[in-house]
């Protein structure tokens, strides 16, 4: 569904009742609440909140810039609308995951665990199609008008089985970008306040980390080996920045595990929450 928020499109999914245990699923830069579609089922004993973040899939972008702060800000504002307000189980994908640690040092009591899926904010190193889009010129152009070839190839680096780069995945992407125009933009500008060409930026990761660790609320850690998105050796240094928390690494895996191994990501999400 579309929800106003602010007076912003916001695009929400949720299902399972009220009185169930709330799950919040936040996913990667320039993604869309399709990243958890496996999971939806398999952790139905909860009640699970998706959305598109604001300024990717179709929701519009928060106003006045595409930082960390201003998306998980309007994150909270959403949850508020639908009326969430709760203590929820945080789970975020890639930039997904900064988000989910963003949201906690905002509001802490607000978050019952938070689990970083193959996340970023541990290290400078990704991959170069994410380092070019933080580029000026070249990034602004690929984020903008993004061909059916690009965005095959970044859905093959995502996953260890390419197989798994789908027609439908492909056609998703270039949907989003015929009828949300604006969410190239929205690309590019977030990837330049994280990043250079040259990798993630030490400022805010250091900043945010910093700021994550002085609420030890239950954490869990997870990398596929095989993320050529965020290289792995990140889940090592992950652990050593938040030594509370609790760390697996799926082998042979990518990174997106929620979708490549969805029965055993499930398994060990719901362990850990309960």
């Amino acid at each position: 569904m579309v929800i106003k928020v602010g007076g912003r499109p916001t695009r929400v999914r949720v299902d399972g009742r009220p009185d169930m245990r709330p799950i919040l699923l936040l996913h990667g830069i320039g993604r869309s609440l399709e990243d958890w579609t496996p999971q939806y089922q398999r952790l139905g004993v909860c009640r699970i909140i998706a959305l598109d973040l604001p300024g990717f899939g179709f929701s519009a972008r928060p106003s006045p810039s595409m930082s960390l702060r201003a998306i998980a800000d309007a994150v909270w504002e959403t949850l508020d609308v639908i009326g969430e307000k709760r203590p929820l189980h945080v789970v975020g994908n890639s930039v997904g995951g900064t988000v989910g640690l963003q949201l906690l040092t905002l509001q802490p009591r607000r978050v019952s665990s938070l689990t970083l899926v193959n996340s970023a904010g541990f290290g400078s190193e990704a991959n170069w199609m994410l380092r070019l889009l933080a580029t000026p010129i070249l990034g602004s152009l690929s984020a903008r008008h993004p061909t059916r070839a690009a965005v095959r190839m970044l859905e093959r680096a995502i996953f260890a089985d390419p197989s798994l780069a789908t027609a439908t995945r492909i056609e998703h992407a270039l949907r989003i970008a015929r009828e949300r125009p604006d969410a190239g933009a929205a690309l590019h500008e977030l990837a330049r306040e994280l990043g250079t060409a040259r990798g993630f930026r030490l400022r805010w990761r250091a900043d945010l980390i910093t700021q994550a660790s002085m609420y030890r609320v239950p954490t869990l850690i997870v990398w596929g080996e095989r993320d050529k998105i965020l290289p792995a050796a990140h889940l090592s240094a992950a652990g050593r920045l938040l030594p509370h928390a609790k760390t697996h690494l799926f082998s042979g895996i990518g990174h997106m595990p929620q979708i490549e191994c969805p029965d055993e990501f499930a398994e060990l999400l719901l362990g850990f929450i309960e």
